[in-house]
């Protein structure tokens, strides 16, 4: 409960809880739709209320993303050049990001009016798309370097290592992440016009159960970070 309550406290964790709200129904929304289409409809219409919530807390993370971006610079504090460059590039697709989703939200809420609103939604979901890419490159390019430094630590003498021990961990969660993002990347794609990668190929229930399976590791990987975290301070 203590844990829950800790989570709810926080941005990232509400923002996770909704999440997970967001596609469990509506995966049983999909699933619904024949057998009992009052259900489903109840279903879908809670689910596109917790995705507006995401969108419209999304409003003020302009901020923050600045300061991360200020404090990340260039990258220099990666360990690999190549994760450096790759989450530079990241931040500044996300500053583009971040008006653009604005936008959509204002012509959504009809605060604005333009002649293509389409064009707006496609333009957000192409640089969703791509920052969900990069962060997926980029986790890989990690889980390859932390391979290439176990190679020069994982030694008879080094086996019960902490050292050791704990660069395990953070490969299980970088592979973890792997998962996560290509998830991700599949339900991004899908939001894309027909014609685009694999846009408008796939129906509501599957886009549900993508982001389902996608928020509980997501859900996983928070509580396990905290975990983490507790035994390196121990």
């Amino acid at each position: 409960m203590n844990e829950i309550c800790d989570m709810l406290d926080t941005y990232t964790g509400r923002d996770k809880i909704v999440r997970t709200l967001c596609y469990t129904t509506k995966l049983a929304a999909g699933l619904y739709v024949n057998k009992d289409p009052d259900f489903s409809k109840k279903l879908a219409i809670f689910s596109s209320k917790m995705s507006q919530t995401r969108a419209t807390l999304r409003l003020f993370d302009d901020l923050p993303m600045l300061a991360y971006s200020l404090n990340y610079g260039t990258g220099s504090k990666e360990p690999d050049r190549i994760m450096g460059l790759i989450g530079f590039i990241t931040n500044m697709i996300d500053h583009v990001y971040y008006p653009v989703d604005k936008i959509c939200w204002m012509i959504e809420y009809k605060l604005l009016q333009v002649k293509n609103p389409d064009r707006w939604d496609t333009i957000n979901s192409v640089f969703w798309v791509a920052s969900i890419y990069l962060n997926l490159m980029k986790t890989i390019r990690s889980y390859t370097v932390m391979e290439q430094h176990k190679t020069h630590i994982n030694k008879p003498e080094n086996e019960s290592s902490h050292a050791l021990r704990m660069l395990h961990v953070k490969q299980r969660m970088e592979l973890i992440s792997i998962v996560r993002l290509s998830l991700d990347l599949v339900h991004a794609g899908s939001t894309l016009p027909s014609g685009m990668l694999w846009g408008g190929r796939f129906e509501s229930w599957q886009v549900g159960l993508i982001g389902t399976v996608s928020s509980f590791i997501g859900l996983y990987q928070y509580f396990a970070k905290k975990r983490i975290a507790a035994a390196k301070s121990s």
